[in-house]
């Protein structure tokens, strides 16, 4: 399958890095240098530098040998300018991120197959929604003041300490770890390995600050 995704901010990049693991064809469309510089590096996929709203970059990524459009900016006008453009292209599946619920409904009625509102952006989920959309569940938690976050533990201050050292917090729980087997419940006394595969349930406000702490600072998986 060939994938291409529009965005490399932190929910763009999360999802392809999840894509590829699962050996999907990626591409990825941004219009910041320093986050195409970014993905170059960190991800084996194909970093196009460009405006997914032009025709000629969609072109440029094969947009006609797509099997899913992925528009992940947090910029609503041009997540849907460019599935109305992609369209064209009759891509099979197109879903949108929209970060501003009043605008869902515009999305819906251009046809997008998938519209995802911000607290439901969480990269795994969207990679179920893409790879098994059978049993993706997109759940809102508390209207937006909570999402689910899928990461890789990068601190090295966390290696080979329990989880109950770190969870749960006021602000976020680890719900889930990804081992050889699978997903896992956490136990307190599991313990954490480096680049290890968690989903934590966090309040909105405390992302960024969850993210430093289990990723010293990296933005995506």
């Amino acid at each position: 399958m060939y994938i291409i995704i529009m965005g490399g901010g932190r929910v763009g990049l999360s999802l392809a890095d999840l894509l590829i693991n699962d050996g999907y064809d990626i591409t990825i469309i941004e219009s910041r240098e320093e986050l195409c510089n970014k993905a170059s590096v960190e991800l084996d996929a194909m970093v196009i530098c460009g405006n997914g709203t032009d025709t000629k970059i969609l072109e440029e990524a094969n947009i006609d040998e797509a099997d899913v459009f992925v528009a992940s900016t947090g910029n609503d006008e041009a997540n849907l300018l460019s599935c109305v453009l992609v369209k064209e292209y009759d891509v099979p599946k197109i879903i949108a991120r929209v970060s501003n619920t009043d605008h869902e409904e515009a999305f819906k009625k251009v046809g997008i197959d998938e519209v995802i509102s911000p607290e439901r952006t969480a990269a795994g989920f969207l990679e179920k929604l893409i790879t098994r959309p059978h049993v993706a569940d997109l759940t809102a938690f508390g209207e937006g003041e909570a999402e689910i976050l899928d990461m890789k533990i990068r601190n090295q201050k966390m290696f080979g300490r329990p989880i109950s050292d770190f969870s749960p917090t006021k602000d976020y729980i680890i719900i889930a770890r990804y081992g050889p087997n699978g997903l896992e419940i956490p136990r307190p006394d599991d313990i954490l390995g480096n680049g290890e595969r968690i989903s934590i349930l966090v309040k909105t406000k405390a992302i960024e600050k969850a993210e430093k702490r289990f990723m010293g600072g990296r933005r995506f998986l």
